[in-house]
């Protein structure tokens, strides 16, 4: 481990990898960052997945529950629809977060011809995973930003530079969106004892960690070891660095993922997919769908 300049303890990539891209459907491109291989090295996150669909793709009435999700739209727009009677459109630099807890049935449809964002779901205590249902939406000027020395960032979730998220997440988190410009670096606190990685978007020159380390390019994700701060430069001369900076306090319990569910067991797995086919525990409205 290298230490920064103030002693903080920078932390070291311990795993990077390159997420290709593949057809879902028709209409539909997908980048799955967080593979079932990954789900434990990155708890509490469950999934992320870079979308790309055009207007002729949607997403009828499906469940979900126990797990809050944040969709963050890159270009185009999202309509989003659940039978509770909320009905949201979420556009480029909009965000969504939905907690599913003890039960949602949403459906989700392209507004646009292009469609890109992405989606990260982050797993809940078993204590906490039978909560009512909500949705929360930020408009992109909602959304707290800073910049300083070559570096902008979007605080979805978290604090940075000194502005924090109006937004209250069940498990401690932080999603940070972060543009370097060329030939400038960040150093980002991060708690210790939580879960980072990162993801690129843009940008073909990013060193990690260290400035000795290797160039890493957009659709990468890096994964951080134990530290308390994430340093990066863009080592480009003409192109910005884009990147996702995720992270979350681990919450160490079994957790099994199925489809659209997120529980602690395969039996609640199995529960889950009862209680929506017979409307009951939290699925009731599926009756009238």
């Amino acid at each position: 481990m290298s230490h920064s300049d103030d002693n903080r303890v920078t932390r070291q990539v311990i795993k990077n990898f390159f997420v290709k891209l593949q057809e879902e459907g028709e209409g539909a491109l997908v980048r799955n960052a967080i593979t079932e291989m990954d789900q434990q090295l990155l708890d509490p996150f469950v999934l992320l997945v870079e979308f790309s669909f055009s207007l002729s793709v949607g997403y009828p009435d499906h469940p979900h529950r126990g797990f809050e999700s944040l969709t963050y739209i890159l270009k185009g727009g999202i309509i989003h629809k659940d039978l509770k009677g909320h009905k949201s459109i979420i556009k480029a630099g909009d965000v969504q977060w939905m907690t599913a807890g003890r039960g949602i049935i949403h459906s989700e449809y392209s507004e646009q011809e292009v469609n890109n964002g992405l989606q990260l779901w982050i797993n809940l205590p078993s204590i906490h995973r039978m909560i009512e249902p909500k949705n929360l939406e930020l408009s992109g000027s909602e959304i707290p930003r800073a910049e300083e020395d070559g570096v902008e960032v979007k605080v979805i979730a978290g604090d940075s530079m000194g502005i924090k998220s109006p937004c209250q997440t069940t498990t401690p988190m932080m999603y940070l969106d972060f543009t370097i410009k060329p030939g400038s670096q960040t150093h980002q606190t991060v708690p210790e004892s939580w879960t980072a990685f990162a993801y690129i978007l843009e940008g073909d020159e990013g060193l990690f960690s260290s400035m000795d380390s290797s160039a890493i390019s957009a659709h990468n994700v890096v994964v951080f070891g134990p530290g308390e701060l994430v340093s990066v430069w863009n080592k480009s001369s003409s192109r910005s660095l884009r990147f996702l900076l995720i992270a979350g306090k681990p919450i160490g319990e079994p957790m099994v993922q199925s489809g659209p569910f997120v529980m602690s067991s395969q039996a609640e797995i199995d529960m889950a997919f009862e209680d929506y086919q017979n409307a009951k525990n939290g699925f009731e409205m599926a009756k009238s769908s």
